[in-house]
């Protein structure tokens, strides 16, 4: 069985890289910064294509789209708000998890019973808007439409799709007054992703079992 975890160097991505390898699965991790990690840049069509090249048409059984950005943390609708905020975030959090996917599709279809894990947030559930990051939650809930639509296009194939809410971390992203740590976080998103399947395929839940109001 092999895992591929987007933004395996800190936060999440490292903590969620840990867990999978401490479990006895090959592990595969990438970084636009960290020599540890095959290196990806998920904006870059062409970082993608080399990123494939390298993994040598080897399946990957679970890929997981954690690499993300928070350009606007603690923006509100007076902040000075740029086109270039906007078309980044989009590009890591959003269009970055599509590409991710269409390149390594060819991969995960090797496998049998393939899933894809989309890191999401809370922020990007419509029901639960609270104003504020504008470019980051619409940025987390196209990923959320987008890993939904995914699993319905793709669950002839027998390939489960699921999103996940990581709950509120201490990282640089989090913040030092979030609730939980990154191992706990991962443990649970490690649980999740294990436990997902064609039954669970398009869910939307939290780190803990929960599933999350869209």
């Amino acid at each position: 069985m092999t895992t591929l975890i987007t933004g395996a160097n800190r936060g999440i991505g490292a903590a969620l890289f840990d867990a999978f390898t401490a479990s006895g699965e090959k592990t595969i991790g990438t970084s636009r910064q960290d020599d540890a990690h095959l290196p990806l840049d998920v904006t870059k069509r062409s970082s993608l294509v080399a990123l494939a090249a390298a993994l040598n048409k080897a399946p990957i059984d679970t890929l997981i789209c954690n690499a993300g950005v928070h350009n606007d943390k603690n923006f509100t609708l007076e902040s000075n708000y740029t086109a270039d905020i906007w078309a980044d975030t989009f590009a890591a959090n959003t269009t970055g998890v599509f590409f991710t996917i269409e390149t390594l599709l060819p991969l995960i279809r090797k496998a049998k019973a393939g899933k894809i894990a989309i890191i999401s947030s809370q922020m990007g559930s419509n029901t639960l808007a609270t104003g504020g990051s504008y470019a980051y939650r619409a940025s987390k809930a196209a990923a959320l439409n987008l890993g939904r639509n995914l699993a319905n296009d793709l669950a002839s194939e027998g390939i489960a799709v699921g999103i996940y809410h990581p709950g509120w971390v201490i990282t640089d992203m989090g913040g030092q007054n979030a609730a939980i740590t990154v191992e706990q976080s991962a443990a649970g998103l490690f649980q999740r992703i294990n436990a997902l399947s064609m039954a669970t395929t398009g869910c939307f839940e939290t780190w803990d079992g929960q599933q999350h109001p869209l």
